[in-house]
């Protein structure tokens, strides 16, 4: 996280190199218990004293597990202060009164009490968190949230699909209002219960049911001349509809984006929903939709991992590039092929593992990206933990902010270019300058002094 008015105290509160007297002083000034607070590894006691003593219950929140030494976990729990003491475990009841996810360790510890009695708890938002959160419950447990009196706790309980629903409760759950949504793109359903939510007339519990794998042919026919046009980009997407359907239905809803279903916009655009069930179908089944017209399809095909030499040459020069890419990551992509990628378009870095990362990626290839005119691609470079200082001075240069940014944070940097880096305009920048660990103690010194520390 970057302070926008003090990055550089951000940026050395996250430097792993920065030693603790500097993050003591740094613990006084609150840009530097900003970057403190996403400091990775354990704080030195030293430092955990400074931030209860400058931070209060705001930084007292944020000590705790494997961020503080045992000896400060049990000094905090006895800290004269009820605001620090009690610090962490009123975040945490606090959030679960505002229905905001917390892990159910978190839980446990602000409660002090185990996960199973708390899916006990008088308090049904607290039972509702465990719920969601604890998906490795035994069945008793899901049982009793299965049952429970109230309708947020049972949508919780159905919202995942672990720890799951025995049979014999799929009925229950199908005729419960709070669950059905829930339950009803999942579990199999017979021709009764198809029928039953169908009357319900519920969108949310519509679309739920066009979604569900399970459906058979005839209840997919029964659902092809919906009103609702997500529900018919679900039924394009089933198994038992033939291509001239598929071509029908997604024709219909892209004739009704165009002019202007916001409902048909967000079906086509907005949804997430692909049809996975491809990848579970033989191989000889799967290569026909090598020349399938919709782009989902060729996208889950690309995902798989048996395709023969010939598939992987026609999905590597798939005419779009999410294709391509899905393609790339298969175990045994060719060296070329990811090159190619890359240079054409760059990484998605929100995407994990990066295709630069992918093990058949030639690393030394990374330099000549330093000269592609797109910035995107030229940000690849920077992967080069031996990129030369020259390049590295280019980047600096440059007006794109992320380049700058990744220069910033590059093990290469000189002192030289950190010093210029430092003083960026760009609040991003300077702290990427701060929490590099090649910085010299010096330059810390002078940041600290500056800022009146």
């Amino acid at each position: 996280m970057v302070h926008l008015k003090q990055p550089r105290l951000s940026g050395l509160g996250r430097n792993p190199a920065a030693p603790a007297d500097v993050l003591v002083r740094l613990a006084t000034h609150e840009a530097g218990r900003h970057g403190l607070a996403t400091r990775r590894g354990r704080l030195p006691d030293t430092v955990v004293e400074a931030l209860l003593a400058h931070g209060g219950r705001d930084s007292a929140v944020l000590l705790h597990g494997g961020r503080v030494s045992p000896a400060m976990r049990h000094q905090i729990a006895g800290h004269p202060d009820p605001a620090i003491r009690n610090a962490r475990a009123d975040f945490i009841r606090s959030m679960v009164e505002c229905g905001v996810p917390m892990g159910v360790e978190s839980l446990v510890e602000a409660y002090g009490r185990p996960a199973a009695e708390l899916a006990t708890a008088s308090d049904p938002k607290l039972r509702a968190m465990v719920a969601e959160t604890w998906r490795e419950r035994p069945m008793v447990v899901q049982l009793a949230l299965l049952t429970d009196p109230d309708p947020g706790v049972r949508a919780a309980a159905t919202m995942a699909g672990h720890p799951g629903i025995p049979p014999e409760y799929y009925a229950r759950c199908l005729a419960d209002p709070a669950v059905q949504a829930n339950v009803a793109r999942r579990l199999p359903l017979t021709p009764d219960q198809f029928a039953r939510l169908l009357e319900t007339g519920n969108k949310t519990v519509l679309r739920a049911v066009a979604r569900n794998p399970n459906l058979s042919a005839d209840m997919v026919v029964q659902l092809q001349d919906s009103a609702d046009p997500a529900v018919r980009i679900a039924v394009a997407f089933s198994r038992h509809v033939t291509p001239e359907t598929r071509d029908r239905l997604l024709a219909l809803v892209e004739a009704e984006k165009e002019t202007g279903s916001i409902d048909a916009r967000v079906a086509l655009d907005g949804s997430s929903y692909e049809p996975s069930w491809l990848r579970d179908t033989p191989l000889a089944e799967r290569l026909t939709y090598l020349d399938c017209p919709h782009v989902v399809f060729r996208r889950v095909l690309a995902a798989c991992c048996d395709l023969p030499d010939e598939a992987w040459q026609r999905l590597d020069d798939d005419p779009d590039v999410s294709v391509r890419r899905t393609a790339a990551r298969r175990p045994n992509t060719p060296p070329q092929v990811l090159v190619r990628l890359l240079r054409t378009h760059g990484d998605v870095s929100h995407i994990r593992p990066l295709l630069v990362d992918h093990p058949n990626f030639p690393r030394q290839a990374l330099r000549g990206f330093a000269d592609e005119p797109d910035p995107q691609v030229r940000d690849l470079a920077l992967q080069d933990p031996g990129l030369p200082v020259s390049e590295l001075r280019r980047i600096v240069d440059s007006q794109e902010e992320f380049l700058r940014a990744g220069a910033a944070g590059h093990p290469n940097v000189t002192v030289e270019l950190l010093e210029r880096l430092l003083a960026d305009s760009e609040p991003k920048v300077a702290d990427a300058a701060a929490a590099n660990p090649v910085l010299p103690r010096a330059q810390m010194d002078r940041v600290l002094t500056e800022a009146g520390l």
